[in-house]
C-alpha cells in the first residue's frame, strides 16, 4: 500500500519519494513522445491523498500513479524537459515499512535519446482481467461489448474528488446489470476493476467476442467552457465533423501514450472487398444506433448542442462491429459534473441507453449479425 506521495526539487535533481505499507521491486524505464518516466511496480493499492498527482516541481510537470495490468502497479512521470533516472528503489525503514525513492537528473536531449537506445521500453500487454469474450457454442442472442473509458493509471477528466474513470465504470456496470436482466443479451466489460486497459485490447475483446454492439463510455472536460454541458455520441470517421470532435478524439487516442505503452497500430484484416464492404455496412448500423441513442437520451437528460458527431477515435475503429462512443457530459461544468456523480441520474440515462439498445436490435438489427459475417 502507498500512503503518501512527495516530489520536491533540489538543484538540478528532482526527488519523487512514497511512503509504503513493506519494501517492492522496483523499475524504471524512459518513454518518448512525449518524454516521461516509468516506474513499475507490483500490484500496490495506492491511497496516496487527492491532488497529488497534480503537483509538479522544476522539471517534472505532473505525475500520476494506478494498476496497469492485474498484478503491476506504474507510476507515469511527465517531464518538461530530458532527464534521467539516477535512483530507483525501494528502502526497509523501520517496522516493516518500505520507502520508495525516484531520483531524477536534468539531462540534454542528446543523453536522453542515448539512454533510450540503450535500453528501449519493452511491456507486457496492458490488459484488464476480463473473462472468456470468445462467443459460446450455440449463443445467438446479441453480444453488447460496454467499455468503460480510461482505468488504472489512466484517470481520464477529473474535477476535485471525482475521476471519470470511477464515473464511466458504475455508468458501465449499471448498464451491464439493466440489460442482462433482460435476458435477451450477452454483456461483456472491457474492464470491470481500475484497472488500464490499452486502446489495442478494447477492440481486441470486443472483435473476439463476435460482439454485435460495441458501447464505450466517456466524460470529457473542457479547460475555458465551463458553461459547456450536454451529453454527445459519437460515430467513427477519418473526418471529424468539427474541430471539437477532432479535439477530443486526439485526446482520447493519446491514452495510451499518457499510460506509458506504445501507441496502438491500426486495426488490420485481409479480407479485400468482402471486409470494405463490411465497413460500410458497419458504420451504416453505427450511425442507425448513435441517431437512436440521441432520441432516447434527449428524451431522459440534457444533451449537447450539437449531439450527433464523428471523429477518427482508435475505440470506435473496428471493421466488424457496430461502434459509438457515449460522452455522458462534461466534468468541467459544475452543473454535469454534479449529475455525473447522481445515481439517481445515471440510473435515468442508463434506462435510455438501454432502451435504445432495446429498439435498435428490435427493428434494425438482426441477432447475432456481425456486419463481416452477413450475407452478400
Amino acid at each position: 500500500m502507498a500512503t503518501d506521495a512527495r516530489l520536491e526539487q533540489s538543484g538540478e535533481v528532482v526527488r519523487l519519494t512514497m511512503a509504503l505499507s513493506e519494501p517492492v521491486a522496483v523499475s524504471s524505464s524512459l518513454r518518448a513522445g512525449p518524454d516521461r518516466v516509468v516506474i513499475d511496480l507490483p500490484s500496490i493499492n495506492f491511497q496516496v491523498q487527492p491532488g497529488a498527482a497534480r503537483k509538479s516541481a522544476g522539471f517534472v510537470s505532473a505525475f500520476r500513479f494506478g494498476l496497469f495490468t492485474a498484478d503491476r502497479a506504474r507510476i507515469i512521470i511527465d517531464l518538461s524537459q530530458p532527464a534521467l533516472v539516477v535512483k530507483a528503489e525501494s528502502r526497509a525503514l523501520r517496522g516493516g515499512l518500505g520507502e520508495l525513492v525516484i531520483e531524477l537528473r536534468r539531462a540534454s536531449r542528446a543523453e536522453f535519446q542515448a539512454a533510450l537506445k540503450e535500453a528501449p521500453a519493452r511491456d507486457p500487454e496492458a490488459m484488464a482481467s476480463v473473462p472468456s469474450t470468445e462467443r459460446p457454442s450455440g449463443e445467438t442472442r446479441p453480444t453488447i461489448v460496454i467499455d468503460p473509458g480510461h482505468g488504472g493509471i489512466d484517470p481520464g477528466a477529473s474535477v476535485a474528488a471525482i475521476a471519470e474513470k470511477e464515473v464511466v465504470l458504475a455508468f458501465g456496470r449499471a448498464l451491464k446489470e439493466q440489460l442482462e436482466a433482460a435476458g435477451r443479451y450477452r454483456v461483456l466489460l472491457t474492464r470491470d476493476d481500475d484497472s488500464f486497459v490499452s486502446l489495442s485490447e478494447r477492440v481486441r475483446i470486443a472483435r473476439s467476442a463476435g460482439a454485435d454492439l460495441f458501447v464505450s463510455i466517456h466524460a470529457d472536460s473542457l479547460t475555458q467552457a465551463q458553461d459547456v454541458r450536454g451529453a454527445t455520441i459519437y460515430t467513427g470517421s477519418e473526418r471529424a465533423t468539427d474541430a471539437e470532435a477532432a479535439r477530443l478524439a486526439a485526446k482520447e487516442n493519446q491514452a495510451d501514450s499518457l499510460a506509458g505503452v506504445e501507441s496502438p497500430e491500426e486495426v488490420q484484416d485481409v479480407a479485400g472487398i468482402l471486409m470494405d464492404l463490411a465497413k460500410r455496412e458497419t458504420r451504416t448500423f453505427s450511425s442507425v444506433f448513435a441517431r437512436n441513442l440521441v432520441e432516447k437520451l434527449g428524451g431522459s437528460v440534457k444533451l449537447h448542442k450539437v449531439p450527433l458527431r464523428s471523429a477518427g477515435f482508435w475505440v470506435l475503429r473496428a471493421p466488424d462491429v457496430p461502434s459509438v462512443l457515449i460522452e455522458l457530459g462534461y466534468m468541467s461544468s459544475p452543473k454535469d459534473a454534479e449529475l455525473l456523480a447522481s445515481p439517481a441520474w445515471r440510473s435515468k440515462a442508463v434506462a435510455a441507453v438501454a432502451t435504445a439498445v432495446e429498439d435498435y436490435f428490435a427493428r434494425d438489427r438482426a441477432p447475432a449479425g456481425k456486419a463481416a459475417q452477413a450475407s452478400p
